[in-house]
This record gives structure tokens, sequence and C-alpha cells, in this order.
């Protein structure tokens, strides 16, 4: 990756983590999540507004870690707000492969891109649990609450 694209890509995290979107509880969540990874004590709520379409109409979220959880859950926000469970779904399963160095064909390209800032992750195997601690922890709110983990 080019070194300019990598600081780029290392400021939009930053400035992910700084100023995270969507931060603080929703108060009219249908469906709530908590994620940790005891590995390095990062903490994620997640709270999503489900219409009768199973859309996710609103989705918040709360929590404590590194720049790298925090920007990632951030950015999830962001993203998810209009799409169907089934397009979330198929989002986190892109994302996943996408901070594991693996295929993101089954990315839409304007995913990708958005995305791509999480892809030197990829190089750092104790770093993707971190990243993807707010994406599991979505999928166990949709599921039921149950706490994630990133073990």
């Amino acid at each position: 990756m080019d070194q300019g694209l990598r600081e780029l890509y290392q400021e939009v995290i930053l400035d992910h983590s700084r100023h995270p979107r969507r931060f603080g509880a929703l108060q009219e969540a249908t469906h709530t999540g908590e994620g940790y990874n005891p590995l390095c004590g990062d903490r994620v709520k997640i709270y999503l507004a489900l219409d009768a379409e199973n859309r996710i109409q609103d989705i918040a979220f709360e929590g404590k870690g590194c720049a790298i959880s925090q920007a990632s859950a951030s950015m999830m926000t962001d993203m998810l707000v209009g799409r169907t469970v089934e397009q979330a779904e198929q989002l986190m399963s892109g994302f996943l492969h996408l901070v594991k160095g693996e295929d993101t064909n089954g990315l839409a390209p304007e995913d990708r891109e958005q995305l791509e800032v999480m892809g030197g992750i990829s190089e750092f195997p104790m770093r993707v649990k971190c990243a993807t601690l707010p994406w599991h922890t979505m999928k166990s709110a949709l599921e039921g609450g149950e706490t994630a983990k990133t073990e």
C-alpha cells in the first residue's frame, strides 16, 4: 500500500475514534448487544431500532477501547442505517473477510471503498479482534443479545 494512502487511512481511523458517529444510548432501541474483548479490555454496547420491514431504522453505540475498536463501531453504525438485517449481515461478512486479508468479492464496490481504511489491520492479527468486536456485537444484538466476545 502506498505510504500516502496508508497515512490517509490512519487519519480516517483516528477521526472516527476521536469523533465517533452515532455515539450514545438509543432510547427507542428494539435490540441491544454487549461485546467484550478480554485480551485488551475493549467494550462496546450496540443499540438497534428495527422497523416493521426488518430494516435498521437507527443504530448507536457506547463503549471504551482502542482507536480501532471505536473507529470500527463508528464506521459500522454510519454504514448500517437504512439497511435490512440481511444487508447488514452481508456487510459484516464482507468486513470480516477484509480485515482478515481475504477475498472481498461479496462487498459492493461503494462499501469496499468505505471499509478499505480497515484493510491494513490484516497485517496485525491481534488488532483484527478489536476491529471485529462491534460487528460481532451487532450480530449478537440481532440474535438476542448474548454477550459477544472476541477470543
